[in-house]
């Protein structure tokens, strides 16, 4: 009878957690995360935490952090079985944000749930992390996976991330310097980046009832998949660039959910406002608002519309700016300029569109 009641004996595994198979991930791990490491980082990862340095030469430095995730972004990444490049999006989302200080990216943190997991595909994923930490010169210091039964839908996961960077006190970018004539220069998205994909993919794959493997014509020969799946650009060594030049940056603004309209203010003092001019758009959003009758307003304040981070220049350094974009290969945009507005005004509507 004991024989027989051990041999019954309920695992870890059984139900549902493979702690063999975390265990390996952690070991596919360690060389991808060793590939983005820096000067800063003390240790290595498997650890309980990460270490990282502050800098020396950076005077009074203040970190500065950000968190985030993909959305729904993951939902086209579970129905292509594309899972290379989710994670880039991840790291662009928070590191992104954090540039928006003057800040330098100093390290990542990652979160990967999932209710069975897949260590091939979380791999794939992480190994887009560390390309993208790599890229934006930060580390991939640690991270954390979570296999929870039941709690996600079989071949779906959920991911979190984390940045922390730092930066000089006396060289934060806060925006309380702007002022009226102050003129915008932008970036170019790649396309959504990683906001708005619940609306997108309403609109592509039902509204319009297009596959994944569909080529319309507005998409000059890339598939929906293709489209949709254009990871996020990171923006931190255009910001290096242009502070390294020695330009007078008033503010940044990293545009994501909520468009133009829903960030650009962010960075404003009160009383100000910004006149944007026209700038040609990537084709997926003309397809998504042709095709599924999706009116402009309703694009502008859901989607970045081709602009993927923005800086407030003097008009004075704006072409200085402009100039040391384009030795980074960039087509920056001329954006528009800071305009006063009443105090009373709407957040939304700080923005003003042309005509």
């Amino acid at each position: 009878m004991l024989a027989s009641r051990a041999s019954m004996a309920l695992t870890y595994k059984q139900s549902g957690v493979d702690i063999d198979a975390g265990d390996e991930l952690v070991e596919r791990i360690k060389p991808l995360a060793a590939a983005t490491r820096i000067a800063e980082v003390m240790g290595d990862v498997g650890g309980f935490a990460g270490l990282c340095r502050v800098p020396g030469d950076v005077e009074e430095p203040v970190l500065v952090s950000g968190t985030d995730g993909v959305g729904t972004k993951l939902k086209v990444a579970f129905a292509t079985g594309v899972h290379d490049t989710i994670g880039f999006d991840l790291v662009g989302m928070c590191v992104n944000d954090v540039i928006t200080c003057g800040a330098r990216p100093l390290f990542f943190l990652d979160y990967f749930a999932t209710g069975k997991l897949d260590v091939g595909v979380a791999e794939k994923v992480v190994a887009g992390i560390a390309s993208a930490c790599k890229e934006s010169g930060c580390a991939l210091l640690g991270g954390e996976t979570a296999e929870l039964p039941g709690m996600y839908a079989a071949g779906e996961y959920d991911l979190a991330g984390f940045a922390v960077g730092v930066v000089a006190r006396k060289k934060i970018v806060d925006g309380t310097r702007v002022s009226a004539g102050d003129v915008v220069v932008a970036l170019p998205s790649s396309g959504l980046h990683s906001n708005g994909y619940s609306l997108a993919r309403k609109a592509l794959l039902e509204a319009m009832k297009l596959p994944f493997d569909a080529k319309p014509a507005e998409l000059g020969g890339r598939t929906v998949a293709e489209t949709l799946l254009s990871p996020t650009r990171l923006y931190a060594r255009h910001v290096q660039a242009v502070l390294g030049a020695g330009i007078d940056v008033r503010a940044m603004s990293h545009i994501t959910g909520g468009g133009l309209p829903g960030n650009l203010p962010r960075v404003l003092p009160e009383g100000l406002g910004v006149r944007v001019g026209t700038w040609s758009r990537p084709p997926v959003f003309e397809l998504i608002a042709r095709g599924a009758g999706v009116a402009e307003a309703e694009m502008r304040r859901t989607f970045n519309l081709g602009v993927g981070f923005v800086f407030v220049v003097r008009p004075d350094q704006a072409d200085s700016a402009t100039d040391v974009l384009r030795r980074l290969g960039e087509s920056p945009i001329a954006l528009g300029s800071v305009v006063p507005v009443p105090h009373d005004r709407p957040f939304e509507e700080r923005v003003e569109w042309a005509p």
